[in-house]
């Protein structure tokens, strides 16, 4: 059986909807990719007899019993592995002026970072180059996942991989 050539940015786009009620999972044989949320892995049951059960529930369960019980499926970075913050400090740093690195290293120190952040790039006008730097990040970190995992992968961009791109996370 041949091993499937997955495509990177399938996997990037999965990694950017992750939080911290969802799973992704990969299908190493198959290539398929499944997210579960969370309250579908610990809450639905395990039984599939259920009568009462409506049809998609029946189908989640079966999915989810599949994923769990099966060694082919490999679960993603999650949330904690992508470490957002650490990539929003790495790209303040980045930042040529020193003025508005250090405006920005400030910002995400403290309540409400994120949507300080987030205002800011906007008002500075550098949110495109933001997003770039955060899929470089998010590419980097796929790469490693799949290069440990022995998972073969294709380059590819949002656009050929029928996903619209994320902005806004």
């Amino acid at each position: 059986m041949t091993t499937p050539v997955v495509s990177l940015q399938a996997v990037i786009n999965e990694m950017d909807v992750i939080d911290d009620s969802h799973t992704a999972f990969l299908n190493k044989r198959t290539g398929e990719l499944v997210t579960l949320v969370d309250d579908e892995i610990y809450d639905l049951p395990d039984e599939l007899g259920h009568d009462d059960a409506p049809p998609w529930q029946k189908e989640l369960i079966e999915k989810k019993r599949e994923v769990l019980d099966s060694e082919d499926y490999l679960e993603l970075p999650t949330k904690f592995e992508i470490h957002e913050w650490a990539i929003m400090e790495e790209f303040c740093a980045s930042l040529d002026n020193p003025e508005i690195r250090n405006e920005f290293l400030s910002k995400i120190h403290g309540n409400g970072a994120f949507r300080l952040f987030k205002d800011a790039i906007h008002q500075r006008g550098i949110a495109e180059d933001w997003y770039r730097f955060r899929e470089k990040a998010f590419e980097k970190i796929a790469i490693g996942w799949l290069d440990a995992n022995q998972i073969a992968y294709r380059q590819d961009t949002r656009e050929s991989s029928g996903q619209p791109a994320k902005r806004d996370h």
